[in-house]
């Protein structure tokens, strides 16, 4: 007995066999119990269909070996008698203990509600991938950056003074990859406001293709000739697109010319032959069919009529079904289509009167 009354560091061996004592059952009963909880819980989430009980279990299964023996530790020192600095040091240690816990916790909740959300909207848009993984990556960089200065707050160090150093540090930073930071931040608005998603067709001045990836940094296209277009994230906002990927309907208007010799009671039939050759097609709706104009070798007619589908082969599909139904009803009412012709008139000798 009197080995256990023996005074080591300020504090008697028996004294530190109860402290050592209590921390290996505290640390032992929160393992155990964590483990209870988590295989009860994994157990009734597979009963549901619900989210958020596979989102606590999967929080609840990263709590760290080292936090637990942290709290461990710092119920075990109650059993002793320690300084002023001690009992800081050990205040400091479970506060930074939970500061990092609550970070490992909370970025596995944001990559769960993520990853859960990503899911159902992945189904109507499969690009928006790329959308989450910015999302996530600025969320985790923004909790650990605060978790950091608590921590650092803490134990002592003066976060005011760091904060107003990164903030230097950060501008200086800033300025010299302002490009690519601006293409970071044009990729964000690209998957935000989503002015074209992948598998689009986009105009880009003289540049034409689909949408095959959208980066941090650039945006690639395949081109019609099958070779890849690379543009920067910032230069591709600046510009003006043309998206016919988010094309309803498409508007087409043709222009047609018969010879002058034809009949007026003709020229009056021509309009109804073209409206009935567009109103016969599925997937149209005829809008108008005019004697436009008297042109310089034919009597013009303009038509316009939607395809109410944005499928470019179905379009000429229809278009030229159209076409060749004009052409057989000209053929059956003897309507000429006019072409580009010059009429030569020769004046006999001595004939002043075509002067």
């Amino acid at each position: 007995m009197d080995l256990l009354n023996h005074v080591l560091f300020g504090n008697t061996l028996l004294s530190w066999l109860g402290s050592v004592t209590v921390f290996m059952m505290v640390t032992g009963t929160l393992r155990l119990l964590l483990a209870l909880v988590g295989r009860r819980m994994t157990r009734l989430a597979k009963l549901t269909e619900a989210q958020w009980d596979d989102i606590a279990v999967n929080v609840l299964t990263h709590t760290k070996l080292l936090f637990l023996l942290i709290v461990g530790l710092y119920v075990g020192t109650m059993l002793l008698k320690l300084t002023g600095r001690q009992q800081q040091v050990m205040d400091n240690l479970l506060v930074v203990g939970l500061i990092f816990q609550a970070g490992v916790w909370s970025t596995i909740l944001i990559v769960s509600l993520l990853k859960s959300y990503q899911e159902r909207v992945l189904k109507n848009d499969p690009t928006a991938v790329t959308t989450f993984n910015i999302i996530g990556i600025f969320s985790r960089l923004t909790l650990w950056s605060i978790a950091l200065l608590l921590i650092l707050d803490n134990i002592g160090i003066n976060v005011t003074a760091l904060v107003a150093g990164l903030g230097v540090g950060g501008i200086a930073v800033a300025l010299a990859v302002q490009n690519i930071l601006g293409d970071l931040f044009s990729s964000l608005s690209i998957m935000l406001d989503k002015p074209f998603v992948v598998g689009d067709f986009i105009i880009i001045d003289d540049y034409m293709g689909g949408v095959e990836y959208v980066g941090l940094k650039t945006t690639r296209i395949r081109s019609l000739s099958g070779e890849q277009l690379v543009f920067s994230n910032s230069d591709l906002l600046k510009s003006r697109i043309r998206n016919y990927g988010r094309m309803f309907e498409r508007r087409v208007l043709f222009t047609l010319g018969v010879t002058y010799e034809t009949p007026r009671v003709k020229l009056k039939r021509i309009p109804d032959i073209i409206r009935r050759s567009i109103e016969t097609q599925n997937n149209t709706r005829f809008d108008r069919a005019h004697f436009m104009k008297y042109g310089d070798y034919a009597l013009l007619f303009e038509t316009v009529f939607y395809v109410l589908t944005s499928d470019y082969n179905t379009y000429m599909d229809i278009q030229q079904t159209i076409f060749f139904e004009i052409h057989e009803a000209f053929e059956r009412e003897n309507i000429v289509f006019a072409y580009p012709t010059q009429r030569l008139f020769v004046a006999p000798s001595g004939d002043s009167s075509f002067l």
